[in-house]
């Protein structure tokens, strides 16, 4: 595994041996976009359609990369964002992930529809941790689970507002994908190719959902995941909801899948610390607007109220950059670990975030800037702009 694992320098290597070892269901799954995947393709174009302007003989033998984020210090300015079924992947799921992301000293986040306890993660990693949080239509449930994220000590609430409803992710209603599974016979076809992946699955601990177990029955396929989204979360949030939910739990407050101005706006004076720009990496609308090219017009609305942040199509350190240049606080990264996290769990994880770390300094100084904060606007050109 470690040699194989060896020859992997970049997002591609990483994704093709995921695909490798995991069965086809659970592969596109990560993969796969909503509807056409135009919005998921677009993400990482939209990198690509901006160039970086160098300066050079700056002195650049050293560079910092650290940020601060809602609160948070982090030794890079990119971080693991939260993403649900973590041990589908890889066993260790997010185990592996935040001890990674603790080595390296950035901030993960753990989904209500993780695989791993809140509290667990909360004892073994001091690190900044994120809980993405749904707003469902029990609004007991809806406290009970703030309090009990309170409780564990989590850093940053972080409310996911662009997912009331499930995204048609045609590649899952294909295979049958879906927790519990109920497999189309394509399906379970691709998982008997890769026997070594249910074999460790049978062998480890069984699969859980500990953020939801006391309030939601998925050990016997009373709630599947399409279901937990079509009849447990709620479409009528408003932002009177989200206001309650600031002042309740009092501290750093960020809502995710934020795109407009007006909403970012609205974000800010009802008492939230961040917002983080996504379109949930062309999951949800398909046809919607990349994250990176709505972060200008964002950043210049309310940059100076509130830390915005952006994920989205991030594959390479230059995206980072990019990103910072035009008025990011940080960078979430989302399939850039969860590729290396199914290759090689934490093994992978670390090799991943040592990759993006060294493209970030050698591209920081090739730039011919020493700190973070030194880049801006005036490093970015679009091709035949005026």
């Amino acid at each position: 595994m470690f040699e194989r694992l060896s020859s992997c320098h970049n997002f591609h290597d990483f994704r093709r041996l995921a695909q490798a070892r995991l069965p086809g269901p659970i592969f596109n799954y990560i993969d796969g976009g909503a509807d056409d995947e135009v919005t998921y393709r677009k993400n990482t174009e939209s990198f690509e359609r901006v160039d970086l302007l160098p300066n050079v003989l700056r002195g650049v033998d050293s560079v910092n990369m650290s940020v601060t984020v809602m609160g948070c210090k982090l030794d890079m300015p990119f971080y693991c964002s939260p993403t649900a079924l973590q041990r589908l992947f890889h066993h260790k799921g997010e185990r592996a992930v935040a001890a990674a992301s603790a080595k390296f000293g950035t901030m993960f986040g753990v989904s209500s529809l993780g695989t791993v306890s809140l509290e667990e993660l909360r004892r073994a990693h001091d690190t900044p941790q994120v809980y993405q949080f749904y707003f469902h239509k029990d609004r007991g449930l809806n406290r009970a689970m703030m309090q009990r994220a309170k409780e564990a000590g989590v850093d940053i609430m972080m409310l996911t507002v662009d997912s009331i409803t499930g995204g048609n992710r045609e590649r899952d209603l294909r295979t049958g994908f879906s927790i519990p599974f109920r497999l189309t016979l394509g399906g379970m076809a691709q998982f008997a190719l890769k026997p070594m992946w249910g074999l460790n699955y049978v062998t480890h601990e069984p699969f859980r959902l500990p953020q939801l177990e006391e309030h939601v029955d998925m050990g016997r396929g009373a709630v599947s995941i399409g279901n937990y989204f079509t009849e447990m979360l709620d479409p009528s949030m408003n932002w009177k909801d989200v206001e309650e939910m600031v002042t309740l739990w009092d501290g750093q407050f960020c809502l995710k899948g934020v795109m407009s101005v007006d909403d970012a706006r609205r974000a800010a004076d009802i008492g939230c610390t961040g917002i983080v720009l996504s379109n949930h990496g062309g999951r949800q609308l398909d046809g919607s607007r990349t994250a990176f090219d709505q972060l200008g017009e964002i950043v210049d609305a309310v940059g100076d109220r509130i830390d915005v942040l952006m994920d989205g199509g991030v594959q390479r350190g230059t995206h980072v950059l990019k990103a910072l240049a035009m008025g990011a606080k940080a960078v979430g990264i989302g399939r850039a670990y969860l590729y290396p996290l199914a290759a090689a769990g934490q093994a992978g994880v670390e090799r991943a975030l040592t990759l993006m770390r060294t493209e970030i300094e050698r591209d920081m100084k090739l730039m011919g800037v020493r700190s973070v904060d030194e880049l801006s606007r005036d490093h970015l050109r679009w091709p035949g702009a005026d």
